[in-house]
């Protein structure tokens, strides 16, 4: 397969210095990368700003902020088998930046935020017979019932709910689901072993269609 997976956490710049982003240290996606590439699939990693070595068999594509990696999974989308979004996208963005940094004052300081587009909605409104798309759902209150929603919702075929203890972790507990599936749960495990984990379900999924 050609698979894209988008990974780290965007960027939303408030003025040239400044911007508002998470904690997302992109590890699970480049994970993903990795067990993709060792499963012999082609992979194309759209990647916001990350610490992380990228493995050198994939095809890269950095990006800054989530308009960015919309823009580039729209260039991508029609070439890939499969799309994973595990990127921590932005849910906002500031309504306008500043061209110049802001200078600290006494007053208070509020921003207008506006919301990012929801790239794998997106994807899900456009995405041609025999596509897969997977997506990742980080929910801090019933996991299950938002995730599954999530599932139904950007017609996915697969889901990934985890907490936000998953954030820059090293391991993670994820619980899986696909379309008509039960869930599956695997506990306090090593990223790379859960984005294995991943990948076969989505090759068996693949191979049900």
């Amino acid at each position: 397969m050609n698979v894209l997976i988008t990974a780290g956490g965007t960027r939303e710049y408030i003025d040239p210095v400044r911007f508002l982003s998470n904690a997302s240290s992109g590890r699970m996606g480049f994970a993903l990368a990795s067990a993709a590439l060792r499963a012999g699939h082609r992979v194309t990693l759209i990647t916001a700003p990350t610490a992380l070595k990228p493995p050198a068999q994939a095809r890269m594509i950095p990006v800054i902020s989530s308009n960015d990696m919309f823009r580039a999974v729209k260039t991508e989308f029609a070439r890939c088998d499969c799309l994973i979004m595990a990127a921590a996208v932005a849910d906002y963005t500031p309504l306008k930046k500043a061209r110049k940094k802001l200078k600290k004052g006494e007053d208070l300081l509020t921003l207008s935020l506006k919301p990012t587009a929801d790239i794998l909605a997106w994807a899900g409104r456009h995405k041609k017979k025999g596509q897969m798309l997977v997506g990742f759902a980080l929910e801090d209150k019933n996991l299950r019932t938002n995730a599954e929603r999530k599932l139904k919702d950007k017609n996915l075929e697969l889901i990934i709910a985890n907490t936000p203890a998953a954030i820059a972790a090293e391991r993670s507990t994820i619980h899986l689901k696909a379309k008509e599936g039960p869930w599956q749960t695997f506990s306090n495990t090593p990223k790379s072993r859960l984005a294995a984990h991943i990948i076969k379900t989505i090759d068996r999924l693949r191979q049900s269609c």
